[in-house]
């Protein structure tokens, strides 16, 4: 049976930026393996992003949203019938950063797939900068995201001591206590560690840590109007006002509770990609044909964003 591992993380976390550390492993290891990126948005910027392991002999293949939950999960489905035709080792599955991971464990469980594949590892990233302050909905999504994980791995771990680590996974156990959660996730249940310093050992930890199936409150979950995406296609700015416009969004109320700015800004010299958050803001240059931004987050104002992006 193929191996499929489940990597969640909320918005922004680095799932994608961990994905490409552990399909680089995984490849080197002689495995044939495929990212499936499955996101509820009708529009994956992640894809471009990992497309530089397309040339490791990685596949990566999407599943793409934007018309309701149910069409999404039936092209999941079909996707992954599909995929078990070929010769995988290992399938790494990156959902959106608002999946609630029992999704995943009902769809594997379904005919035929549940003769096709076997769960590996669930991997939930955690940001090591976590926001203190998150709202009700985003803090479920956290406990959903975590209550089934082998692993967390935390991002971001630069300059983080231990007990700013154990502070972010007090965070964790009090979400998935707060929707009664019985879980409580042990410290030797996670990885802290600078992502450039991963060894065998790691990767090994990562691969063997399976997943553990907790019960926990299940609220619904609103996606049009509690979580939502603005696009912006061939938009062009000076490279000089990217990270002040960006910075400006992030921290206007009046535009909503924008927790995620990412994609690709034509400039008069070329493409920068951007990856932002409150805490952070990243830009480089990209090879890439199209400018293309999505700013995520809860109940956002598009007009608002417009006066600031624009």
């Amino acid at each position: 049976m193929k191996k499929i591992d489940l990597i969640t993380g909320f918005l922004g976390a680095g799932k994608t930026s961990f994905i490409r550390k552990y399909a680089e492993y995984l490849i080197s290891q002689g495995q044939k393996i495929c990212i499936l990126e499955n996101d509820f948005g009708a529009i994956n910027i992640d894809r471009v992003l990992l497309k530089e392991l397309e040339e490791k002999g990685c596949d990566i293949e999407m599943v793409i949203g934007g018309d309701g939950y149910e069409a999404h999960r039936r092209r999941f489905k079909t996707k992954l019938i599909a995929m078990g035709m070929k010769d995988y080792d290992r399938i790494l599955i990156e959902p959106s950063g608002v999946f609630d991971a029992d999704e995943f464990f009902d769809v594997l469980y379904e005919e035929p797939l549940d003769q096709w594949y076997s769960i590996g590892s669930v991997i939930t990233i955690v940001d090591a900068g976590l926001d203190e302050n998150l709202s009700h909905q985003s803090e479920y999504m956290l406990a959903s995201q975590a209550a089934d994980a082998g692993i967390i791995v935390f991002s971001k771990s630069e300059g983080k001591s231990a007990e700013d680590i154990r502070k972010v996974l007090s965070h964790v156990n009090s979400s998935l206590a707060r929707f009664n959660c019985k879980r409580e996730i042990k410290e030797r249940n996670t990885l802290a560690k600078p992502w450039s310093e991963l060894d065998e050992a790691d990767f090994r930890k990562i691969i063997r840590a399976e997943y553990v199936h907790s019960d926990m409150m299940k609220l619904p979950l609103d996606r049009q109007n509690e979580y939502s995406s603005v696009f912006y296609f061939d938009i062009e700015i000076p490279q000089s006002e990217i990270e002040g416009r960006v910075r400006s969004v992030l921290m206007s109320a009046e535009c909503g509770n924008v927790i995620r700015v990412k994609g690709f800004v034509k400039t008069a010299d070329g493409f920068i990609e951007v990856n932002a958050d409150r805490h952070e803001i990243k830009t480089a240059s990209v090879n890439t044909e199209r400018a293309c931004l999505i700013i995520i987050g809860e109940k956002l104002v598009q007009s608002e964003i417009d006066k600031l992006i624009k």
